[in-house]
């Protein structure tokens, strides 16, 4: 999203999402479809619990030690003849992949679906350098063709329908085009199988990288990663750290559980595994392989309060079930991670300033921890996160009042029981068939979209104390 729209406050890109009727057809429709899709996997698999509970032990097991398995990582990714860069910033990720490009006299780069690219903002500094990325999974190369952002991590077309695709490939692609998956489908095919054989730089994400071997692992359902990690010349993997795991035991307990957790799937349909560059007697591959290690801001979040965050596989599970996004989808967050995880990811990597709305964002309601294969508190730190963004004076001070007011009346109880006398005579004018619907002044922007319960007749005390005096 552009520095423009991230100056309209967070409101009112919320408020023009839940006004977008085309936007809100496509939500329900997906998210309600990966929802079920989702309880069917798990209703038929009795392992799956205990299988996140081992997914979870083995994640924090990694943290502690992350730094040695990242060594054990290089260390077998450079004996098989690939190369190692680590990037701090995205800035310094976007340099190392431009050099590549640039050395190796690449001008068009095929890319399979990566967030960790999205996140760094690949595509934009590859075109300044002078090189063509093409986007080959159907849901990036919608959203390119668009010039948009994902809006979901793992469907990133999400928020347009079949009819808005359609239209989309008419006016790019110069053809006509019927609102049919299928021959959607084919189009894209055929777009983008000439771009596969005259790319010279192919460049992907990394959904995990084995320690013990040096293999980077993707899993697609489209194929499309496998043919940009073997086609091009030279191929381009950029991983966060955290997605290093152990062993191919490790890798086994995540790979029963991720596909599940996000599109229901028992496996994806490709699960490709890549170890370095072509090597002699092989007939596909790349000349170079380069790992790219991102940090970005999650080294120090090991010892920090998102700690948890790292966890995360991307598997979206968290969006589909959160009602927040399932009403304004991706883009009103206004950053790379959209969702409830995405709060949390964007505290990581843009600072607490950048979510000082979107720690707000949230019901609270727990929805994304019970569909988290992970077992991720979410909401624990999403609380955490509000704290931090009042103790650091980030929220609006009239926010931050508010609450310290709250906090005092709450800690008194004789001052709480006077304010509920004083809420029910002051709610008289305004209470109407059991509900609040107006409220006057600074307190109107609580009803302008919501109505209130009245303040009730007798506390929960009161009630307790004049029933005990009966049942005596």
């Amino acid at each position: 999203m552009s520095d423009a729209e991230l100056a309209t406050p967070f409101r009112q890109r919320a408020g023009s999402a839940m006004k977008d009727a085309f936007l809100q057809e496509a939500l329900t429709i997906a998210t309600t479809k990966f929802i079920g899709l989702r309880r069917e996997a798990f209703a038929s698999f009795p392992e799956g619990e205990a299988l996140r509970d081992q997914a979870r032990a083995i994640k924090e097991a990694t943290l502690q030690r992350l730094d040695q398995h990242l060594e054990t990582l290089i260390g077998n990714v450079e004996r098989l003849g690939g190369h190692v860069h680590y990037a701090e910033t995205s800035a310094e990720a976007r340099s190392i992949i431009v050099d590549i490009a640039k050395r190796t006299g690449a001008r068009m780069a095929v890319k399979s679906k990566s967030m960790a690219t999205e996140e760094i903002h690949l595509n934009e500094a590859l075109e300044a350098a002078g090189v063509t990325p093409v986007e080959t999974d159907l849901g990036e190369y919608i959203i390119q063709l668009a010039h948009e952002r994902p809006s979901h991590i793992i469907a990133p077309a999400i928020h347009k329908t079949k009819g808005q695709v359609a239209e989309l490939f008419t006016r790019e692609l110069k053809r006509p085009a019927e609102p049919d998956p299928e021959a959607l489908t084919l189009i894209a095919r055929g777009e983008l199988r000439e771009k596969f054989l005259q790319a010279d730089l192919g460049i992907s994400g990394a959904n995990f990288a084995v320690a013990e071997t040096g293999t980077v692992v993707l899993v697609t359902n489209e194929g499309n990663g496998r043919m940009v990690t073997s086609m091009p010349r030279v191929h381009v993997a950029v991983m966060g750290v955290e997605k290093v795991v152990p062993s191919f035991t490790d890798l086994m307990v995540f790979l029963a559980i991720l596909a599940k957790s996000a599109t229901g799937q028992k496996l994806s349909v490709y699960t490709s595994m890549v170890q370095g560059p072509r090597r002699a007697g092989e007939l596909e591959g790349p000349d170079e392989f380069h790992l790219v290690l991102l940090d970005g801001g999650r080294i120090a979040q090991i010892d920090g309060p998102l700690r948890e965050a790292l966890s995360c596989l991307r598997c979206g599970a968290c969006l589909n079930v959160c009602p927040v996004y399932r009403q304004i989808g991706g883009h009103a967050y206004g950053y790379t991670y959209p969702g409830p995880i995405g709060i949390l990811l964007t505290a990581m990597l843009e600072g607490a300033p950048a979510v000082r709305d979107l720690a707000h964002a949230s019901s609270l309601c727990g929805a994304c921890a019970d569909a988290c294969p992970v077992r991720i508190d979410i909401p624990h730190m999403l609380i955490e996160l509000r704290r931090e963004v009042d103790d650091r004076k980030i929220a609006p001070w009239s926010e931050r009042v508010a609450f310290k007011l709250l906090a005092g009346l709450l800690r008194r109880p004789w001052l709480y029981r006077l304010a509920a006398r004083a809420g029910r005579i002051a709610q008289t004018p305004f209470a109407r068939s059991g509900r609040i619907g107006r409220l006057p002044l600074v307190l109107g922007e609580w009803t302008r979209t919501r109505d209130l319960p009245p303040v009730a007749p007798r506390t929960f005390q009161e009630r307790w104390a004049t029933d005990r005096d009966l049942r005596a």
